[in-house]
């Protein structure tokens, strides 16, 4: 029931935002803003519940993303564009956060259990100093990263890129390229110092729009991320083996292929650049009906080893 509460909150502050333009805007932003608070307090009660404080971060995650929702709904009701824009962008790494928190947590471990190579241990140092360069680029983005010194911004940035590089080639992707469902985790993630070096070459005046670099994140590791745990969680929680079907391989591939197409087009050959975008639309759109074609039935139907859920 609280799934179906959460799934209905976010469903309908999609529907008002597209067709209820003639709605009062409270009470649109009030709906949009709903499912972000709602799955706040969901996932801060089972923590509470059985004191897993490690995982207590992500519900100031879930409220600050919310605010940064709000700031943006402010934005374009006061004919404040800027603010609307340097919200959203706020929001893009925020969601990168906690990409680098749940990836550091996740991606070892699973390689480790399905390759049985040795997991290193991680460097506490390097852990913090990945997360915080990036937290510290979330406020750099709602403030507006022209209004940070640029070189301020591409130390901050190439720092985050060689922390985040580095940590990420510690995780061992190197034994994950016979298992789609961690080489297609390895590869999303990589996104992330890649953007954070484009974010760099960008305040450095080497790129023209930051929207190289917020594209590596955002059609990158998080649709990248988004389409690999989703195929992998729904095998654990429909009782099946962590076997994805075999037409997933080209959807990880469609994914990441598209996104290399929206940041490089535009990028290299800007005059392509509404066939780069194109491309990674279509791109997008068969990786994840691939998804839905193959999960679709098994998140319809009951688990397959007979347990309730």
């Amino acid at each position: 029931k609280p799934l179906g509460v959460l799934a209905v909150c976010w469903l309908l502050g999609r529907l008002l935002l597209a067709l209820g333009s003639s709605l009062p805007t409270w009470l649109l932003v009030a709906t949009d803003l709903s499912f972000l608070f709602f799955a706040a307090v969901a996932m801060a009660y089972p923590v509470l519940k059985v004191k897993q404080w490690r995982n207590l971060i992500f519900v100031p995650m879930l409220f600050v993303l919310a605010l940064l929702n709000g700031a943006s709904h402010w934005g374009v009701s006061n004919n404040r564009p800027e603010l609307a824009l340097q919200s959203l962008h706020g929001a893009v790494l925020l969601i990168t956060l906690i990409i680098a928190v749940v990836g550091g947590r996740v991606i070892p471990f699973f390689t480790t259990n399905a390759t049985g190579c040795e997991r290193l241990p991680p460097k506490r140092w390097l852990e913090v100093l990945s997360v915080t360069t990036i937290s510290l680029l979330v406020l750099a983005a709602f403030v507006g990263f022209s209004r940070v010194p640029a070189a301020a911004m591409v130390v901050l940035c190439l720092i985050g890129a060689l922390a985040n590089g580095w940590r990420f080639l510690r995780w061992g992707i190197q034994y994950s390229w016979g298992v789609p469902l961690l080489w297609s985790l390895h590869l999303a993630y990589a996104f992330i110092p890649l953007g954070l070096l484009a974010l760099a070459l960008y305040s450095a005046g080497y790129l023209a729009s930051a929207s190289t670099a917020l594209h590596c994140f955002t059609t990158g590791a998080i649709g990248g991320m988004i389409l690999a745990m989703i195929s992998r969680v729904t095998l654990g929680h429909t009782g099946r083996p962590l076997q994805p079907p075999a037409a997933m391989v080209p959807a990880y591939i469609f994914i990441l292929s598209g996104a290399v197409m929206r940041v490089v087009v535009p990028a290299v050959w800007p005059q392509y650049t509404p066939w780069g975008i194109a491309l990674a639309g279509v791109f997008w759109m068969l990786a994840y009906g691939i998804f839905l074609i193959y999960y679709g039935p098994m998140l319809l139907a009951p688990r397959a080893d007979g347990r309730p859920g």
